[in-house]
């Protein structure tokens, strides 16, 4: 049976995950939902993409978009009717993904990584500072409606303040505090946490978005 829609591999806690679902949802792409439980990943996750990280999404003309930000990208570019892709900074968001992520993750992991955790709390904060101060000037970090940079980035600011949540709220960021507990309590991230069972080859499809 050919496909309809495509495939996405995705694990629900992924930072990289929940932006390419962000962007899938509010462009109103349907898709199959997979979720990859990552200490056993499907077979067929790694044919499609050998680097077997999440997000993946296979599209029905076998085509695989293997980054979280192509799929954003593509997702955007068969609909984008919040104008989304007028509000991308590559450059923020190349900030988020390279210095910021490094020292998120020695923060969080430092046993992983044998890092000294709390110099790099202190080297992720440094570039939050930037944010709070963009954010001092508008409701969000293109302007004042969200965009691409918002839904890019602020999974990786959750995931940084859930690592210790009272010295996150105890911090002197009221911008950006305010910006992520707005994202987190909109309708679009409630319906991407959506929770799943790992994916069976056996299972029934589940769509999304739901509905």
């Amino acid at each position: 049976m050919a496909m309809i829609d495509p495939i996405l591999y995705s694990f629900r806690r992924c930072p990289y995950a929940m932006r390419a679902r962000l962007a899938l949802l509010v462009s109103a792409t349907t898709c199959e939902i997979r979720e990859v439980k990552l200490s056993q990943k499907p077979a067929e996750l790694i044919a499609a993409s050998p680097k077997a990280t999440v997000p993946v999404l296979v599209l029905p003309g076998g085509g695989v978009v293997e980054e979280s930000r192509e799929i954003m990208a593509w997702a955007l570019a068969q609909r984008d009717p919040e104008g989304w892709l007028d509000r991308e900074d590559r450059n923020l968001i190349e900030m988020n993904d390279g210095p910021f992520k490094h020292h998120l993750d020695r923060y969080k992991y430092p046993e992983r990584h044998g890092s000294q955790p709390g110099e790099h709390r202190a080297a992720a904060l440094e570039l939050l500072r930037g944010l709070e101060a963009r954010l001092a000037l508008q409701t969000n970090l293109c302007g004042d409606l969200r965009g691409l940079t918002d839904a890019a980035i602020f999974p990786f600011v959750r995931q940084f303040a859930e690592t210790d949540r009272a010295w996150f709220d105890a911090q002197p960021l009221p911008h950006l505090q305010a910006w992520l507990a707005r994202h987190l309590a909109s309708e679009l991230f409630a319906a991407i946490m959506l929770r799943l069972q790992p994916w069976q080859p056996e299972d029934a499809p589940i769509l999304f978005p739901a509905g």
